[in-house]
């Protein structure tokens, strides 16, 4: 009996050896049906009320709900595109779309541990030859480790189920406070040139002054360090590329180090900061407030810094934001890399409140924010937790 029939993790009363099937052996492989995302509602109705899978990822592939289904607990998987090789147990009546190839209960019943087990191994199967596809015929052929019992199989597939069901309940608010986030800020800020928003805070009637952005803050550039420069430990540092990935609109702690040299440019606190470079011209019009100082701001980086009447946390969600956004991003140049320049920045035009006013703002998105990153965390620490336990709790 070798080790890797064995998980390291099981449930008690369970000792022996998980075995090799072919999935021809266990299912049926059938796949879905043709149909247009017009014929299906987006959310479920008494006359339309079976969930449709296809490719896409949102959602676990919900693209809408019809009213007729096809199948019953059955596991899929995307057989077409950017998606091809990803398995999902299908709870329930459902309809699939002809992206998504069907297992149906045969020899053993279709369930969440083996659809897990299929998961972490189809995208290896996957043809990459032309568009991606992972075809009814490559999917039979495939060989899984499954556990003997069903009663094992069935432990499992409940275990893993309300795990997930605990990640799509933190991703499910995740996305609520982000979409929250983002309307919020098109009801608090001006939009189409007016000077008043739609949302204000009580006490609050003057109208908001507008000015070119380069009335209302110094500018200057962060200078050299790359990816390359990156160290284990030393003085934080901000690389533009972080602005894509990690930052919000204020950073208050840096996870990045390098090693000082000369011609440094250290933060001061409170500096707005806009990347220089970036994929496109919609990623690039953004901005972020560097709460801290004494951080090192590398090249790619343009720094403003606001004068007293406005507040730097402010200036950055008014720069990511609405009108200066969209004027922003009009004014990025370049092909497969756009740039930005402090001259591009100077000439958009920014609408802003009173100190008081825009403080208030500012305190609405920092708890938005705050909020947002919690959910975020707790999704990827369940993530995490899940990866972890499928390594070791299958072979």
């Amino acid at each position: 009996m070798s080790k890797t029939e064995i998980p390291s993790i099981r449930f008690h009363g369970f000792d022996d050896a998980w075995e090799q099937r072919k999935v021809s052996e266990l299912f049926r492989v059938t796949r879905g049906y043709v149909l247009a995302a017009t014929q299906t509602e987006t959310t479920k109705t008494d006359e339309k009320p079976y969930p449709v899978y296809s490719s896409q990822t949102k959602d676990k592939g919900l693209m809408g709900y019809y009213k007729d289904y096809l199948y019953e607990d059955a596991i899929t998987w995307t057989t077409d595109g950017a998606n091809a090789g990803t398995v999902n147990y299908r709870a329930g009546k459902f309809y699939c779309t002809n992206v998504c190839g069907v297992l149906l209960s045969n020899e053993v019943k279709a369930n969440q541990m083996i659809a897990e087990a299929l998961d972490s191994v189809a995208k290896g199967y996957v043809s990459y030859v032309g568009n991606p596809k992972l075809m009814n015929n490559v999917m039979a052929d495939i060989v899984i480790q499954i556990p003997t019992q069903a009663e094992e199989r069935e432990q499992l597939s409940s275990f893993f189920a309300k795990l997930d069901n605990l990640i799509t309940l933190h991703q499910r608010k995740f996305e609520k406070l982000t979409n929250v986030k983002k309307s919020m800020l098109k009801k608090m800020f001006p939009q189409n040139g007016s000077s008043y928003p739609e949302i204000r805070f009580k006490g609050f009637t003057d109208p908001w002054e507008q000015r070119k952005a380069i009335d209302i803050a110094d500018y200057s550039k962060g200078n050299g360090y790359s990816k390359g420069d990156l160290t284990d430990a030393g003085t934080p540092i901000i690389l533009y590329g972080r602005l894509y990935t990690k930052y919000q609109f204020a950073i208050s702690e840096v996870d990045t180090f390098a090693v000082p040299r000369n011609g440094a440019v250290y933060s001061q606190g409170n500096e707005v900061i806009v990347p220089a470079s970036g994929e496109t011209a919609e990623d690039i019009a953004r901005a972020s407030a560097v709460e801290k100082s004494g951080v090192l701001l590398g090249g790619d980086l343009n720094i403003l810094r606001p004068f007293d009447f406005i507040n730097p946390l402010f200036l950055a969600l008014a720069i990511s934001n609405g009108e200066p956004q969209k004027e922003l991003a009009k004014k990025a140049q370049g092909k497969s890399v756009v740039h930005i320049h402090n001259t591009d920045i100077q000439e958009v035009t920014i609408a802003y409140p009173s100190r008081t006013e825009q403080d208030r703002i500012v305190s609405v998105f920092c708890q938005l924010d705050h909020l947002i990153t919690l959910h975020q965390r707790e999704l990827e620490k369940l993530q995490s937790i899940k990866k972890a336990l499928l390594e070791k709790m299958f072979v």
